[in-house]
């Protein structure tokens, strides 16, 4: 069986041509198509399998879970949320005691650009540029690239837009009038930017002093991604706000707003909601899949597995006139390149059976399972070597 030709591309990374064959299991760091050939996958479906494919305990948890109850209404309680809420709480500082369960990240940061303007009822959004927040309205606007908001510019009020790294600019931009700051500690769909320490915590202050929400989206970064269970959580960073979501349940849809006091009381009854939710079928997922990250130690094994992956790729691709630069954090990381990256995203996948995607038009992108070994690392390193020196 193979595919049919898709003539218009809707967000992924290649467009199929009749002929090409449909990718039918995974196991681990490793895509099987239909035609029996075996890919290393560098994607881990955009970050959202952190356990890698098919791992046995988020099978299980899932199997029993759907034969006990699989949806319902929020109206209820359930103890798999309850679970669920306990091990978000665990692992978050003390002051994020209250959170909001949706189905994706883009649910997620919209909830709380709403949550923030209800805080502090101003409606002044302060972004960075290169910043990747989602592309529905409200996201949408807080996301940089002009590319995803041109086309809604008529119905699409863009947020203020500062440099990462200019003080001054964000100096100028977070006022008495702004409800909220938000940002990705690693900029990823841009081109996977580690941002400053210090020009974060500046960012934080000023929220501090003028009265604005602090928020940053862990979405991409979260549970072990960056080598930490939280990406800010190492930086000297308290958010009022944090958004989650891809690899928090392992591959299933799921969303949370993490949140301080001081926004949970001006939440009310009604004001925001999501049919699917905190179902019990998704937390069994998410428990599952926070069990294993802690019981394998994977946010640990990320650093170490992803500092042994940027030194051979540094190495590898040292001196060659097609990189610019090899930069990320834990396994989180991007080769930029001097020219376009979607060919060689083609060739890597149709001559060496390597899956990997692009970020902004010329970076490869990694964002491999937390489980993938030395071995896959290691081929993985020369199969972009062969690929990029040819």
């Amino acid at each position: 069986m193979t595919t049919p030709a898709i003539e218009k591309e809707l967000g992924g990374i290649l467009v199929p041509r009749r002929g090409e064959h449909a990718m039918v299991r995974g196991e681990g760091c490793w895509l099987w198509d239909d035609a029996g050939r075996r890919h290393l996958d560098l994607t881990a479906s955009y970050g959202t399998a952190p356990l890698g494919h098919s791992h046995p305990a988020l099978v299980a948890a899932i199997r029993e879970q759907a034969g006990r109850l699989i949806a319902l209404s929020v109206n209820f309680y359930n103890d798999r949320r309850a679970e669920l809420l306990a091990a978000l709480g665990a692992r978050l500082p003390a002051h994020f005691a209250h959170f909001f369960l949706c189905n994706s990240g883009t649910e997620a940061n919209e909830a709380a650009l709403k949550f923030a303007h209800l805080a502090t009822q101003r409606r002044g959004w302060v972004a960075l540029k290169r910043g990747f927040h989602g592309r529905t309205l409200g996201a949408l606007a807080t996301t940089w690239n002009p590319r995803f908001r041109e086309t809604f510019a008529a119905i699409v009020q863009p947020a203020t837009f500062v440099d990462p790294g200019d003080a001054e600019g964000l100096d100028r931009a977070i006022t008495e009038e702004t409800s909220v700051f938000l940002a990705e500690v690693i900029q990823g769909e841009s081109g996977v930017w580690p941002l400053d320490p210090a020009f974060l915590r500046r960012a934080q202050e000023l929220c501090r002093e003028r009265g604005a929400l602090f928020l940053i989206d862990e979405i991409q970064t979260g549970f072990g991604r960056a080598g930490s269970w939280f990406a800010h959580a190492e930086l000297g960073l308290e958010p009022d706000l944090m958004t989650l979501a891809k690899g928090m349940a392992g591959g299933f849809p799921i969303g949370a707003v993490a949140m301080s006091a001081r926004v949970a009381e001006s939440l009310e009854p009604g004001l925001h909601g999501s049919t699917f939710g905190g179902g019990p079928l998704q937390c069994a997922a998410a428990v599952a899949t926070l069990e294993t990250l802690a019981a394998e130690d994977l946010p640990a094994r990320a650093r170490e597995k992803g500092d042994r992956f940027l030194a051979a790729l540094r190495q590898r691709l040292a001196g060659s006139p097609l990189v610019r630069e090899v930069r990320g954090r834990g396994l989180m990381l991007g080769v930029e390149l001097r020219q376009k990256v979607a060919p060689y995203l083609d060739r890597l996948m149709r001559e060496h059976a390597v899956v990997a995607l692009p970020a902004g038009p010329t970076v490869l992108r990694m964002l491999p399972a937390l489980v993938i070994d030395d071995e896959q690392i290691d081929a993985a390193v020369e199969a972009i070597g062969e690929v990029l020196a040819s």
